[in-house]
């Protein structure tokens, strides 16, 4: 398969002129099949759908999107792209949207996933619902669990999160796997025995083995005795689950969005005598 990474940021975009080699977009993944196409082929399977999707449009060389965006939860930062991808946002386009089956909220049940969605997307927040964009869309809900979708086997585990259910994800074509959890919370099941969060089943599961570990990273150890309880691990905590996991490489994402380019190249030193250990950076592409 082949992973564009097209968001690595995480809260809120960050432009200017200090962010400019790691990337201001949110989180978003595309990947592609393994398909024997010249170029690798267009991604087909987009993880996430923060503004970062915007840049899944120019790979797709003036082609509409058909395939299947899954995302990992609700937050802003994951769904703001939806209506500003050119490629999905066409008559041509086929769409089909996963997100994590939400939990009871009333006697009726949960809601649907485009109702839940609606309730950011819609006037007076914006102008048009979900339903306004063109193209054939589908929306649908994910239990934790085993899935196929566009040639690829998916695992959807929930992980600890503030702020609504969460899920992580693994990916595997029968040859390469990978695993994303951009937002993780592991000191909300306790200290772990590193002080960075609990090392919990889920986690280790989605890990386990794969060929690329992409996580969050979103603080410093130093800060996580404040700021943990916002929703985030340390940059340590990814690469520990990594290596208990035997996960092969862990690409460190969803910088916090003050952290500068020089802020994030002081953490690819800090870790660079790991060689299985990268600070993830908009625009990377990575075959596995």
């Amino acid at each position: 398969m082949r992973i564009h990474l097209c968001g690595v940021r995480g809260s809120t975009p960050a432009p200017g002129a200090e962010f400019v080699r790691y990337g201001g977009h949110t989180s978003c993944v595309a990947i592609a099949p393994d398909d024997g196409a010249p170029g690798g082929g267009a991604p087909r399977l987009i993880l996430d759908a923060g503004t970062g999707l915007r840049r899944v449009t120019g790979l797709l060389g003036g082609a509409p999107f058909a395939g299947t965006i899954i995302l990992t939860h609700l937050h802003w930062d994951h769904v703001h792209g939806l209506p500003f991808f050119s490629a999905g946002d066409r008559d041509d386009a086929r769409v089909t949207l996963l997100l994590p089956e939400q939990e009871a909220q009333n006697e009726e049940g949960s809601a649907g996933a485009e109702e839940v969605l609606a309730r950011g997307m819609s006037p007076p927040h914006f102008p048009i619902t979900p339903a306004g964009l063109r193209g054939d869309w589908s929306f649908g809900s994910l239990a934790p669990g085993v899935f196929k979708a566009e040639g690829f086997t998916i695992e959807a585990r929930e992980v600890p999160h503030k702020g609504g259910r969460t899920f992580g994800y693994r990916v595997s074509d029968g040859h390469s796997a990978m695993a994303y959890i951009p937002d993780h919370c592991p000191t909300a099941l306790g200290p772990g025995p590193d002080g960075w969060g609990e090392y919990h089943p889920a986690a280790l599961a989605l890990a386990a083995d794969v060929d690329l570990l992409i996580h969050d990273a979103f603080l410093r150890p130093d800060e996580v005795a404040a700021e943990a309880s916002f929703g985030h691990p340390a940059a340590d905590y990814a690469v520990a689950l990594a290596h208990r996991a035997g996960a092969r490489r862990v690409l460190l994402t969803h910088h916090k969005p003050d952290r500068t380019d020089d802020a994030l190249d002081a953490l690819a030193t800090r870790f660079r005598p790991d060689p299985t250990v990268t600070v993830a950076a908009q625009g990377q592409l990575l075959d596995l």
